[in-house]
């Protein structure tokens, strides 16, 4: 019963780790390049002033 719980765990926290190394840091090239070809109206008001700070004013 134990094993299943720490399977279980493991495979959350590898989860998490795969997605969050997917994604570029905000404010370098890739993530520019990235939001320039997301559709802006999928954006967040976070995602645009961060775009804008760090891609259009830098």
């Amino acid at each position: 019963m134990l094993s299943k719980t720490y399977f279980k765990l493991l495979a959350a926290v590898a989860m998490v780790a795969a997605l969050g190394a997917c994604t570029p840091e905000v404010g370098s090239e890739a993530w520019c390049k990235m939001m320039k070809e997301k559709p802006k109206g999928d954006w967040t008001a976070n995602e645009a002033s961060d775009y804008a700070k760090h891609c259009v004013f830098k």
